[in-house]
């Protein structure tokens, strides 16, 4: 098994990159639980527990620390995202008896932004110093703590308003991306930055579908979620 889960494993050879078994299947299940969350689809959740799961052993292989914290955080999410859109309250359920997408209520535009930068710069400081502070787990210095964390802090804010189903979800998702697509593609995992770049993809097909889809609440006579 440590065969499989090590990033210097490979399983093949494209263009002179060698892709290791973790960051393939890593990928592909990240890509999978993305489109799907697109689509609003609710098997989204279980392909993003696979993912986060091969996510968490190769960040940890190349020192990218908040991105392997994020993903035990993403790890519960996913399972309770799962159960919030499988359990709409009252009034909440759409034509599948699933959770509706609505627009986030006013004010927390704001609460977003404020939350973004005091989070990335007190992460970024704590993961600059993790080598100093537990040597023996961390033996190499954060790469990129305060990049890596804005991903990290970023990411857990949106995944709240993934599952609630808040259409304002994609638009910092497409921010995220686009910061990660960069960073990975420096620290020389190129398959995961072509993933990240794709998702900016997705994320801008979700924004339109999840858009469309609250538009179609009216047009079926159905009362749509209050934004206020």
């Amino acid at each position: 098994m440590n065969y499989f889960f090590s990033v210097h494993t490979e399983f093949f050879n494209i263009l002179g990159y060698a892709m290791s078994y973790i960051e393939f299947f890593g990928v592909l299940f990240g890509l999978l639980a993305v489109w799907l969350s697109a689509k609003a689809n609710i098997w989204s959740w279980p392909a993003g527990i696979v993912n986060v799961v091969l996510a968490f052993i190769l960040y940890y292989q190349i020192q990218l620390y908040p991105d392997m914290f994020l993903q035990a955080f993403f790890f519960v999410t996913n399972i309770i995202g799962w159960w919030r859109w499988a359990h709409p309250r009252p009034g909440e359920a759409d034509s599948r008896q699933e959770l509706k997408v609505s627009y986030m209520k006013k004010g927390q535009l704001w609460l977003t932004i404020t939350i973004g930068i005091a989070g990335t710069f007190i992460l970024g400081k704590s993961a600059s110093n993790l080598h100093h502070w537990f040597p023996v787990v961390f033996a190499l210095p954060s790469a990129y703590p305060y990049i890596d964390s804005f991903i990290m802090v970023m990411s857990i804010v949106t995944t709240f308003y993934m599952i609630q189903k808040k259409i304002e979800c994609w638009v910092i998702w497409i921010v995220v991306d686009i910061v990660a697509t960069c960073l990975y593609f420096i620290k020389g995992v190129k398959f995961y930055s072509i993933e990240y770049f794709i998702f900016t993809l997705i994320a801008s097909f979700g924004l339109w579908h999840w858009m469309k889809e609250y538009k179609s609440y009216a047009a079926n006579g159905k009362e749509q979620p209050s934004a206020a």
